[in-house]
């Protein structure tokens, strides 16, 4: 569709258009009906073809067309806690606007998890951040530290130096739309930092994660569960370890979903882990 609609501009744009008719004499409604097969980056693309593809690029239905089918109940557990009044908020925008404020990532739960639309599917994707995860000993300062960084989208992550027992739970509702989801904890072995302006990492404290397997778990609200192990490899760059995956058939309830990260095999010690958050995108 990309490239074909690339030829289509082309074409439109140096070919000459006869004076009885041309694309400006189709109606806005059957251009939106051919723009809501497109991508939005395409409809923001074509409405500067001419005044009626400009309309049909902003109307209500084409927009709509890229919504998740519960958008409302999306908008409205989003900014729930931003504004009181989100349900008039919602009924005075437009799709598009509607659209455009669910595609930034926005923060929600104390800025402990943010939200945003999958350009590609339009549905929601989840991130938490380690600060809205219970880990084990999080507070003691000999093993963990809070570490300021740009490669967040929170900007910091925790960084563990070494420990005996390792565990990571987490919760999260939302109301997500049907479709299936995976879930993934976003990882680094190695202290992130910069110098002289270039990044760098620290793999000093790395050790232990090649020993034992590393266990992920995650169970959901109406009963489904998933179960995966794996090494923790790759040292140096941020890396998305997936921990399971769920359908959500009915989208009208929110959905709980329960995670957990362990490696609690106490014959040794293992450090030099970098935890950023957890990631829940459509699958």
């Amino acid at each position: 569709m990309g490239s074909g609609f690339s030829s289509f501009l082309a074409i439109s744009s140096t070919s000459p258009v006869s004076q009885e008719t041309g694309l400006g004499d189709l109606p806005e409604s059957v251009v939106g009906s051919v723009l809501v097969h497109l991508n939005p980056q395409d409809i923001c693309r074509v409405a500067s073809i001419n005044r009626a593809f400009r309309g049909a690029s902003s109307a209500d239905f084409v927009w709509e067309s890229k919504l998740p089918e519960n958008y409302c109940s999306v908008f409205k557990w989003i900014f729930k806690n931003n504004d009181d009044k989100n349900d008039n908020v919602l009924v005075d925008l437009c799709k598009k606007d509607v659209y455009a404020r669910l595609s930034r990532a926005n923060s929600i739960d104390g800025d402990t998890k943010k939200v945003w639309l999958h350009k590609g599917t339009g549905k929601p994707c989840v991130s938490i951040s380690f600060s809205g995860l219970s880990i084990t000993g999080i507070d003691d300062r000999r093993y963990w530290s809070r570490i300021s960084t740009e490669e967040s989208r929170f900007g910091y992550v925790a960084y563990l130096q070494q420990t005996w027992w390792f565990e990571v739970d987490g919760e999260v509702e939302f109301p997500f739309p049907v479709g299936t989801y995976s879930l993934y904890f976003r990882l680094q072995l190695g202290r992130p930092g910069k110098q002289f302006g270039r990044r760098v990492c620290n793999r000093e404290h790395i050790h232990g994660w090649d020993i034992k397997p590393v266990r992920f778990q995650l169970a959901t609200s109406d009963g489904q569960q998933a179960i995966s192990q794996c090494y923790l490899t790759k040292p140096g760059a941020w890396n998305l370890y997936h921990a399971g995956s769920f359908v959500v058939e009915d989208s009208k309830s929110p959905m709980k979903v329960k995670f957990s990260m362990t490696q609690i095999d106490c014959t040794h010690t293992k450090g030099g882990l970098c935890v950023d958050s957890v990631l829940i995108c459509p699958k």
